[in-house]
């Protein structure tokens, strides 16, 4: 469309450039079809070079804004949440500091090395990369990954640690947030302590050829429990600070930027051909901008599509910007020149919505998170987050979010603290805190009994519309999310705080390893209290019970508030919550071995359930009770209970009352638990009867132990039945699991061949 535009004005390439003040290179892009990101101040620029009137200047920017991936409200499924973000196109320089990690990351010809008479494994390489801010440290590593990504069977990963946070991110959750990103499920990774954590990690990583950047670290602490032990995963580890403690790591520093490669720098951003022409005032604006990169950026993107602009020019306006930067304090003094100079060429929508996005709480941000903040709609927002970002003031992160570099960061609260009001930022603030709390309920809802999918609505701005895009906006505006319920709790807006947790309950069995659900539901139990109604409390209570042992395995914290949540119900007269007290009661019993009341306490929730006709919850307590009673020795009850289960999901009268997918797991459920019942009594059909419909279910699932369970108990069943071919196969599935479920499900499954080869039945197996 701009080709055929130009065509018909009569304009070559360099009269629209000198027109519009976009580069001739920049516009060739565009015709070209290798500019796939039109940006709207440059698309307005165009269209004011070409004198197009209202009608096609509207037309030019909905084409050039069709042709964003993120035009359009909804999330991303696809990218996981530590993919590297995209790299600089324009990388210029750093010569030495790439041979160096280049020659890191080709091992040795064996991967080994001779120690004495034997050999011992080369632990794989570790590089820490150190320098100021802005001196583009995190850059130079996605570099190098880019580089590395042929000969990368596995990928690359970036994990962000949070070294300059309050908290920074611990070992033991970047521990578990890459084995979710390499595959290991949710419920699995939960079950783990922190030390198997950190086991399953490194028995991973040795399995993988992949280069792993840990971004920001603060501290040796936060990293060296990550540090590869064996195999072919590099870790690059980015920091302003040497980690001096750490051993056996090659050190790259990152100083400024020499001047040849700062005016590198200058010619891949702004033009070779302009930069040449005057070589005094590049040294200048190399100089001004302290030779760091992301000030040089920052400041050559605005020549960069105005071709009228000399370099002169930008050099007189950054002296004149650090003249007048006294009353100014954010971040590096170094980048604040060039930062304002950028800002100061802002138009006012656009500089408002970089002052108000410093006061997003997380790391990033989407497209609808930016339109809530700055009260403007969808198209609006997006158009004003590509200025940004066209001006070095923005950087995308995954596929369709962005964030500040954290010396832009300061800068933007900086000015936001200097031009905008107390009552703006609070309205600002209270619109993007009730938007993400009001998002957060209704896809927390997706997993609750009764609720589902929302009703259609246009001004919802992100997609709802199936639980898998409910659970995706939960994870990746989790800490936004969570920091609006923090303000919301520490407000007083008590009935936000216990809305918002009830809608999360369900979620939660999805995300078990999340670090933060006792937070939440201690902070909705004390919001119960605080309006003084006992049975939202005991509800809370009890969904804490669950997050103490659950999350944290703090089993007395468990039962003292599964006993308070009992105490409150019985006192309100609330049958319901009596009975969901009492099962949390008996499954934390149970956990400790303590079979015999843990199976009473079930069937007191089972009859209450029953009394308050709670169908959900009876289903439930009556999957656990199966498996408590059999330990219990009360295997023919546990039997009764089973067929109660399957004559519940077949009752007509449920049919609406049970969500298909809560119908689905609890019949997977029970008859998985009822397969050891028949197992412990030695009957061998039955268990082959129950155990052959679910096989391949919890695989499918991610999960991966209980498959295991599935696949030898099956086994043993056909081997005591004579069908030794199939037994043989159900073990060697059993052995294929290896590394992903206990070593002592796999010596069983080995000793059941074992079996099978001498001619003699496997031993047996209890739950």
């Amino acid at each position: 469309m701009l080709r055929e535009l130009r065509q018909a004005r009569g304009l070559t390439l360099e009269e629209l450039a000198e027109a519009s003040g976009v580069s001739g290179r920049a516009i060739g892009d565009m015709e070209r079809g290798r500019s796939l990101r039109p940006h709207r101040g440059t698309v307005a620029a165009l269209a004011q070079g070409l004198q197009l009137d209202e009608g096609m200047r509207a037309e030019l920017l909905t084409a050039a804004r069709g042709a964003r991936p993120c035009a359009k409200p909804v999330e991303s499924l696809k990218a996981s949440p530590h993919t590297l973000p995209r790299g600089v196109r324009d990388f210029v320089g750093r010569h030495a500091e790439l041979a160096k990690l280049r020659a890191l990351v080709q091992p040795p010809p064996e991967d080994t090395a001779v120690q004495g008479q034997g050999r011992i494994a080369v632990a794989p390489p570790v590089a820490v990369l150190f320098g100021a801010p802005g001196s583009g440290k995190t850059t130079l590593a996605v570099r190098l990954a880019e580089e590395c990504a042929p000969s990368l069977a596995d990928g690359a990963f970036l994990l962000d640690m949070r070294g300059l946070d309050a908290q920074p991110l611990s070992a033991e959750e970047a521990a578990l947030r890459l084995l979710g990103a390499w595959g290991v499920a949710d419920l699995e990774a939960a079950r783990l302590s922190a030390e198997e954590r950190l086991t399953r990690y490194h028995t991973i990583a040795a399995g993988l050829r992949t280069v792993l950047i840990l971004d920001n670290a603060g501290s040796e602490a936060q990293v060296r429990p990550l540090l590869p032990r064996e195999g072919r995963l590099m870790v690059v580890v980015t920091s302003r600070r040497t980690l001096a403690g750490l051993e056996g790591v090659q050190r790259v520093e990152l100083s400024a930027l020499t001047q040849q490669e700062s005016a590198s720098l200058l010619r891949a951003v702004v033009g070779a051909g302009r930069v040449d022409a005057e070589p005094e005032a590049a040294r200048s604006v190399t100089e001004l901008c302290g030779g760091l990169p992301l000030a040089l950026r920052v400041a050559a993107n605005w020549a960069a599509t105005r071709t009228n602009w000399s370099l002169q020019r930008l050099a007189a306006r950054l002296i004149d910007e650090d003249r007048r930067l006294d009353s100014l304090s954010a971040g590096d003094v170094r980048v604040n020149t060039a930062f304002s100079l950028s800002y100061s060429r802002l138009a006012p929508e656009v500089a408002r919505m970089f002052r108000l996005l410093s006061l997003v709480p997380g790391q990033d941000f989407s497209v609808p998170l930016a339109a809530v903040l700055a009260g403007v709609s969808l198209p609006a927002a997006e158009d004003v987050l590509e200025e940004l970002l066209e001006a070095g003031l923005l950087m995308t992160y995954g596929e369709d979010r962005y964030r500040f570099h954290d010396l832009l960061r300061l800068y933007a609260r900086a000015r936001h603290r200097l031009e905008d009001g107390e009552e703006e930022s609070a309205a600002a603030s209270s619109r993007l805190r009730t938007w993400l709390l009001d998002t957060a309920i209704v896809a927390g809802r997706w997993y609750e009994p009764g609720y589902g999918a929302p009703p259609p609505d246009p001004s919802r701005l992100v997609a709802l519309d199936e639980r898998e895009q409910a659970l995706h906006w939960i994870k990746v505006e989790s800490d936004n999310w969570l920091a609006a319920f923090r303000e919301a709790a520490k407000g007083g807006e008590h009935a936000k705080v216990t809305e918002v947790a009830e809608a999360m309950h369900w979620f939660s069995d999805n995300w078990v390893s999340w670090s933060h659900w006792v937070e939440i539901y201690e902070c909705a139990a004390q919001a119960g209290a605080a309006l003084g109604d006992a049975v939202l409390e005991a509800t809370h209570r009890n969904y804490l019970a669950w997050a103490y042992w659950s999350c944290e395995h703090r089993l007395d914290e468990a039962i003292e508030a599964a006993t308070c949540a009992l105490d409150l119900a019985r006192a309100a007269g609330d049958v319901v919550q009596q009975a969901w007290a009492h099962s949390y009661l008996g499954g934390l019993q149970n956990r400790v071995d303590d079979v015999s009341p843990a199976a009473d306490n079930y069937r007191r929730a089972m009859r209450l359930f029953a009394q308050a006709d709670e169908i959900n919850g009876y289903l439930q307590a009556c999957n656990v009770a199966i498996g408590i009673l059999d330990k219990a020795g009360r295997g023919h009850e546990a039997i009764t209970v089973y067929r109660e289960v399957m004559d519940a999901l077949a009752d007509p009268r449920n049919r609406d009352r049970i969500p298909p997918n809560v119908r689905d797991f609890t019949a997977l459920i029970a008859t998985y638990y009822v397969s050891f019942v028949h197992l412990n009594q030695a009957n061998w059909p039955d268990v082959v009867d129950v155990l052959r419909p679910i096989r391949g279910q919890f695989d499918a699932r991610g999960w991966h132990q209980q498959a295991g369970k599935v696949h030898l108990n099956l086994a043993h069943a056909l081997a005591h039945l004579g069908e030794d071919a199939e037994a043989a196969i159900e073990y060697h599935t059993v052995l294929t699991l290896e590394g992903r479920i206990p070593s002592v499900t796999v010596e069983k499954a080995r000793a059941g061949l074992d079996a099978l080869a001498a001619g003699r039945p496997p031993s047996p197996i209890r739950l």
